[in-house]
């Protein structure tokens, strides 16, 4: 189990494959096997890069509060011990804030992001309660709860649900409670033009609650490409892995290699949608 100092921190990590790097940012609670089935996708392809943030899984608790600001340190730091010179960045959910900061602080560091139902801000009043709510939990010592709750609407397999939750019950209550409500404090929508490095957003076509913030982004970053993936809410990483995956290898071997056909592999067999849904039964319209 691969373990760095980081900026006073011990980091756990894992890099597996060659090629372009892909730093993956898991959201509250979950850790590093959030992103199990995008090692076995993609690092055949590229290097694949996963750690748990402080606080979190086999990383050390932080003395420092968990902010988006020492997130994007922290990755930076990580690339730096790996000899990285620039990265793409995948956030999934609040991990998805993590990479608009990245971009936004450290943009000579970046080859461009992948936000994965993930928001500049929050903006609806259930969203926020739902967040503080977590925050709440973790301030009352519920890790093991929340471990149980999240690993469990974000696997699709027994095995995958025991794995996700031995790592999650391991989090330092006092992290997460900040993991959470940095993400109620935090906001950059006001910036998002500064980003104009590629960035690729992927939301589940079911996932009511962030059509707002699909729309948002796809609005106000100068160079995006906004896809939803069919028949599914908000947890892409493991129940709709293969779309995922997929998308986001036609994303980074167009960047890449623009003048290159890409190999019909690469090609998801599963309905993506490259607009918003106009069904009623899935995204009512305001």
């Amino acid at each position: 189990m691969p373990k760095m100092d980081v900026n006073g921190a011990i980091l756990h990590y894992d890099s597996e494959g060659e090629g372009i790097p892909i730093i993956f940012i898991h959201p509250p609670v979950l850790t590093t096997k959030g992103f199990t089935y995008q090692v076995r996708d993609l690092s055949p392809y590229f290097q694949v890069i996963r750690f748990d943030i402080r606080g979190h899984g086999h990383s050390s608790p932080s003395s420092l509060p968990i902010t988006y600001s020492l997130i994007a340190d922290d990755m930076i730091a990580i690339m730096d011990k790996l000899g990285l010179e620039k990265a793409y960045f995948c956030g999934y959910s609040m991990g998805g804030t993590a990479v608009l900061e990245v971009l936004l602080r450290y943009p000579e560091r970046s080859l461009g992001g992948i936000v994965l139902g993930g928001l500049s801000e929050v903006l609806d009043l259930r969203l926020r309660s739902q967040i503080l709510l977590g925050a709440t939990i973790a301030k009352a010592g519920g890790v093991e709860l929340l471990a149980r709750a999240v690993s469990s609407t974000n696997s699709d397999t027994l095995e995958l649900f025991r794995e996700q939750y031995q790592e999650a019950r391991r989090g330092s209550a006092r992290n997460i409670e900040q993991y959470y409500r940095t993400g109620l404090d935090y906001n950059c929508t006001s910036r998002l033009g500064e980003i104009t490095l590629p960035i690729l957003l992927l939301y589940g076509a079911r996932d009511k609650r962030f059509l707002h913030y699909a729309q948002l982004l796809h609005e106000k970053l100068p160079n995006n490409e906004l896809k939803f993936i069919s028949n599914v809410k908000h947890h892409l990483p493991t129940r709709a892995a293969i779309e995922m995956n997929d998308l986001i290898k036609q994303f980074i071997y167009t960047h890449h290699r623009p003048s290159e056909e890409i190999p019909q592999e690469y090609f998801s067999p599963y309905q993506v949608l490259s607009e918003l849904p106009n069904d009623p039964g899935v995204f009512p319209r305001a």
